[in-house]
This record gives C-alpha cells, sequence and structure tokens, in this order.
C-alpha cells in the first residue's frame, strides 16, 4: 500500500512540525512558524518539490527535492536536500518509499539524476541510499563558500 504523495498547502501544521524536528535534528533551534512561513513560501513559489509519508492519517516523513541543471548534459537534475522520517515511523520503509517518489519525479521530468550529500558518519543515510540505488560519486571535491 503507497503511503507517500505530494505535499500540499493543507499539510502545512503538521508538515512543519516534522520540518522543524528534522532541522532539530541538525541542532539548528526549534521554530515551527518559521518552518511554517519557509515551507509555504516553497510550495507557493514551486522552488521545490515536497512528498510526505502517511501513516493512519499523520504526516511521519517527507522528502524536499529542489532543481538544479547540468550544462554539459543539458537537463535537469535534482537535489534531494531533506530526508526526515519521525524517529516513531523509522524502520518501517517510509524512507525507501520516499526515495522512490523521488525517482519517479526524476523520471517524469526527464532529469539527468538525483544528487544527495549525507556526512560520512550517517550510518543509517550511508546504508540507505546505496541500497536504494545511489552510488558513491567519488572523482570530484565537493566545496563550499559560506556567506557570512
Amino acid at each position: 500500500m503507497k503511503t507517500t504523495r505530494k505535499a500540499t498547502i493543507h499539510d502545512l501544521p503538521q508538515l512543519a512540525e516534522l520540518f522543524d524536528q528534522y532541522r532539530v535534528f541538525y541542532h539548528k533551534n526549534s521554530d515551527i512558524p518559521a518552518a511554517e512561513r519557509f515551507l509555504k513560501e516553497r510550495i507557493e513559489k514551486v522552488d521545490s518539490e515536497i512528498f510526505v509519508a502517511e501513516s493512519e492519517g499523520d504526516l511521519v516523513g517527507f522528502v524536499q527535492l529542489y532543481p538544479l541543471f547540468s550544462s554539459t548534459r543539458m537537463k535537469r537534475y535534482w537535489l534531494l536536500n531533506d530526508l526526515f522520517v519521525n524517529e516513531n515511523y523509522r524502520g518501517s520503509g517510509f524512507s525507501k518509499e520516499l526515495i522512490e517518489e523521488a525517482k519517479e519525479l526524476a523520471k517524469s521530468t526527464n532529469a539527468a539524476g538525483i544528487l544527495l550529500e549525507t556526512g560520512k558518519s550517517n550510518d543509517i543515510g550511508n546504508q540507505l541510499y546505496p541500497s536504494c540505488g545511489f552510488e558513491i560519486y567519488d572523482e570530484v571535491n565537493f566545496y563550499e563558500w559560506t556567506n557570512r
């Protein structure tokens, strides 16, 4: 039974709570009103694609993807930026279902693929992503410039 679907504006209250849990997991301060504003803007401006996982009518996880483009391939890529499942629902297959939604998005938009990054210490993610067909791409160095 499919438990995932595209998020809508009506999901914002529950989605903002999940997004807040995600941010707290990454050591950010809790701010549900700001999370709701951020997500509302993404949905209204179609800046990202968000899919949610449900269990008995409650949202239990989400994945958010942002569009990128490859000049050399002359195609879109999707950046899988956020993937989160509430800790009470982990290990139940929701992450894999959300990743499948991401793959279907890539196929339906004729994208070159999906890119993501995860920490070297993220043992769960580093087992999950290869099990879903992702490969480590070690031919480039990843750099970041931060605007302070």
